[in-house]
């Protein structure tokens, strides 16, 4: 764990109140928006005012931030409400404030309230600190721009909350990450009346609604599991950090293998056909071949009707690990949760072949001159469907 992670989860944990968001580009004032600025959501308006702004006026208040515990900024937190807009903004940072650039599109932003006009703020920018800083919290990675709540995650409606318990009560232990997807999307099923015609119309919000449950039906498997070790005072330092560890290795481990589960479960009630953990060149195994490995590896099939998606809940560093996985594809896709990348990044992913996919709602996350090049759940599954219909019948055999 790098020492700016360690630092802003302990400044989080001992703040008045914290949230996390993800760097955007109408952030950077890469979208051609009114002005750069952090924007916030309307629903964190708790973290800066005693009472929620009212549509028709503006508020400008005076705020210090302390960034990274290494610098401060005299910033301004605004409210626009007066003729079309209404939003929450964060401005004024100076001009060599290194935080506002294309590069810092998709970095996680920690702002944490510790007085009244006075917030300690970090900025994580490697995959790991990310994915750490969401284990920690048992964040989901669709509950950001929001107000977290360190001792608890945000409950379910009820109707979920008592699917949830009943799920957690048929196990002693956690069971298999596959188990543990299953039933998360059979809450989510269930509580919400999702039919199989709901996956294939909408797969966008249904996986969201997936992962988002299944954050939530963890943690209470947590609290079950570790309930009696956690009221036992520990023997050693060494004791509680290996305890520490193995809790935020297994949050880590469930993340990325629950986002490839459910996947599957979407490609799956959308009649593709795919093979997971397909075998290739130099014993590599791409997450997602369509329509399988033994296509794959029959030269005489067209190499333009493959294609291959690799699954990587954040993809800031991690992209180039898919570019080697399968030899025969040309043109890659990578699906991700990652919430924005830098234009930079972006291009060298279009000079390597690789396609983006991600939820649609956060298409608008990325910045618009590459929004074209960058596909939702839903598109992609169009495209295969498409390549598939083309395939020669005899290969089906």
């Amino acid at each position: 764990m790098s020492d700016i992670l360690n630092l802003a989860i302990n400044k989080v944990q001992q703040a008045q109140a914290a949230l996390c968001k993800f760097i955007t580009a109408n952030d950077t004032g890469t979208t051609g928006g009114h002005q750069c600025g952090f924007h916030i959501s309307k629903e964190a308006w708790s973290m800066f005012l005693g009472t929620e702004a009212t549509k028709g006026t503006n508020i400008d208040l005076p705020i210090r931030i302390r960034w990274q515990d290494e610098f401060n900024t005299d910033s301004r937190f605004k409210y626009y409400g007066v003729g079309t807009r209404n939003e929450y903004r964060i401005t004024r940072f100076g001009r060599s404030f290194p935080f506002l650039n294309d590069e810092n599109v998709g970095d996680l932003l920690v702002l944490a309230r510790y007085d009244t006009n006075y917030y300690e703020a970090f900025v994580l920018q490697s995959d790991e600190d990310i994915d750490d800083f969401f284990s920690c919290f048992n964040l989901s990675y669709d509950k950001t721009n929001q107000i977290i709540d360190v001792n608890q995650a945000e409950l379910p409606e009820q109707r979920l909350l008592a699917l949830i318990k009943d799920f957690v009560t048929r196990y002693a232990d956690f069971p298999d990450t596959r188990i543990m997807a299953k039933g998360a999307r059979d809450c989510f099923n269930v509580a919400n009346k999702i039919e199989v015609n709901n996956i294939m119309t909408n797969p966008d919000n249904v996986l969201l609604g997936w992962l988002d449950t299944e954050y939530a039906l963890f943690k209470y498997m947590e609290e079950k599991v570790y309930s009696n070790i956690l009221a036992q005072p520990f023997s050693s330092i060494d004791t509680f950090v290996a305890m520490a560890n193995e809790v935020l290795n297994r949050r880590k481990s469930r993340a990325g293998k629950s986002l490839e589960h459910h996947l599957a479960d979407i490609f799956t009630h959308n009649n593709l056909l795919f093979e997971e953990q397909v075998v290739t060149e130099e014993n590599k195994k791409p997450d997602f071949v369509f329509p399988n490995g033994k296509c794959y590896h029959n030269i005489t099939f067209p190499g333009d009707l493959l294609t291959v998606l690799g699954a990587k809940t954040t993809c800031k560093d991690r992209w180039r690990q898919v570019l080697n996985e399968a030899d025969r594809v040309d043109d890659k896709y990578l699906f991700t949760l990652q919430q924005g990348i830098s234009s930079n990044q972006l291009k060298e992913m279009q000079d390597y072949n690789l396609h983006l996919v991600v939820p649609h709602k956060y298409l608008t996350s990325f910045p618009k001159e590459y929004r074209d090049g960058i596909s939702d759940l839903s598109t992609f599954i169009g495209m295969v469907k498409g390549r598939q219909e083309r395939m020669p019948k005899h290969y089906l055999i």
